[in-house]
């Protein structure tokens, strides 16, 4: 038996036989570190041990079973993410490190956010947001445009955060950062990435016809996709537009922008596009969406995507659970609450903190508990660890 975090750490990464190599790669952290917690001659710090988790796809808590969890460092740390953009528009010292270095550790926190890993993200953001700031406000030329996506990247990764745990004003917040950064990036792209992170926005307030327009009125404005880039940012826009329009109730207009995406997708393969993972396989993730969204007269088309389908390795570890959360819900919906269990179960092992955060999670494990009271204890393992207990 593993009596010590190393010891459980090494159990795990051999079952998934990985090397320390393997894990200290896929957790960004150093070989000797791994080596050190695993020799149990070093402790990992809360950061350190939810990358291990994350790279291991288990929880922090089996890991180690004191950890607190991730919230309480997430919220921790969201003030100072708002003390980063309260004066945005306002110069202040000038950079002290390059801006190749600061790109560098940004492109970290872009796969940390893809990949769920919200602990993360939330103990560098005020920092790579500050740092960020301060070049756009410093920098002239070619140099500003760069500024202004890393602020964009920066502000966008922060938000991640916060929208993930509820903080969705700071949210808008950084969101209109993003908007005013945008503006200075010289790139027509950047302002339609931002209106496809914008649309949290609407998703939180449930304002979603406004959302609607407000998406439809940015593909209007977007460059011509002439660059595969620019198609990319067009259907992954029109992916978002069909999940609003499809909760505002407006089906008809949500299967068409999904044509439409499905059309920039035929030409492009699965990968990440300027931060969004865009391609054939996010299309038909989006079309369980769209379907779940639409509400239970429509989950038959969701599960026929998922019947014969599931999303590979291509697709980032936040959207591949995603689609299985979704998916568990039309199946709930369905009358299968063992196999909505299930899908649940797979999405906490790729992306726990993802699900552990996500409403609809909560609710559906709530509501599977409530049919099946004398089922088993994972069950109720589950429920208690998302909170539903």
């Amino acid at each position: 038996m593993a009596d010590h975090i190393g010891q459980r750490v090494a159990a795990r990464r051999q079952s998934r036989r990985m090397t320390q190599l393997d894990l200290a790669r896929a957790a960004h952290v150093s070989l000797g570190m791994v080596r050190s917690i695993e020799q149990g001659t070093r402790q990992p710090s809360p950061s350190t041990l939810e990358a291990l988790a994350a790279a291991l796809t288990v929880d922090a808590a089996r890991l180690d079973p004191a950890y607190v969890g991730t919230s309480h460092r997430v919220h921790a740390a969201l003030p100072g993410v708002s003390a980063a953009i309260a004066g945005y528009d306002v110069p202040l010292d000038p950079p002290a490190r390059p801006l190749a270095r600061l790109r560098q550790e940004v492109d970290t926190a872009v796969s940390w956010r893809l990949a769920a890993q919200y602990g993360l993200i939330a103990a560098s953001a005020p920092q790579l947001l500050g740092e960020a700031l301060t070049h756009l406000h410093h920098a002239a030329g070619a140099a500003r445009s760069d500024a202004a996506r890393l602020v964009v990247a920066a502000a966008r990764c922060a938000d991640a955060v916060a929208y993930k745990y509820g903080a969705h004003d700071l949210s808008a917040r950084l969101i209109d950062v993003m908007r005013w950064a945008a503006g200075q990036a010289d790139d027509p792209n950047v302002d339609v990435v931002v209106s496809y992170v914008r649309a949290e926005t609407f998703l939180a307030a449930r304002a979603y016809r406004a959302g609607q327009a407000a998406l439809e009125t940015a593909l209007g404005a977007a460059p011509a996709p002439e660059t595969d880039s620019a198609a990319a940012a067009r259907g992954a826009l029109h992916m978002r537009t069909a999940v609003v329009a499809a909760r505002a109730g407006a089906g008809a207009e949500a299967r068409e922008h999904l044509r439409h995406a499905a059309g920039f997708a035929a030409q492009l393969e699965e990968r990440v596009y300027a931060g969004t993972a865009f391609g054939p396989s996010s299309v038909r993730i989006h079309e369980v969406a769209v379907g779940v969204s639409l509400g239970k007269d429509h989950i038959g088309a969701a599960l026929d995507v998922a019947r014969d389908w599931k999303p590979g390795a291509e697709i980032p570890a936040e959207r591949r659970s995603g689609f299985y959360v979704e998916l568990g819900r039309a199946q709930l919906w369905s009358g299968r609450p063992d196999d909505a269990f299930e899908s649940l179960r797979v999405a906490r092992r790729l992306a726990p903190q993802h699900v552990r955060e996500h409403p609809w999670a909560r609710e559906d494990i709530e509501t599977i508990r409530r049919l099946k009271r004398a089922d088993a204890e994972s069950l109720t393992a589950f429920a208690e660890w998302i909170g539903a207990v």
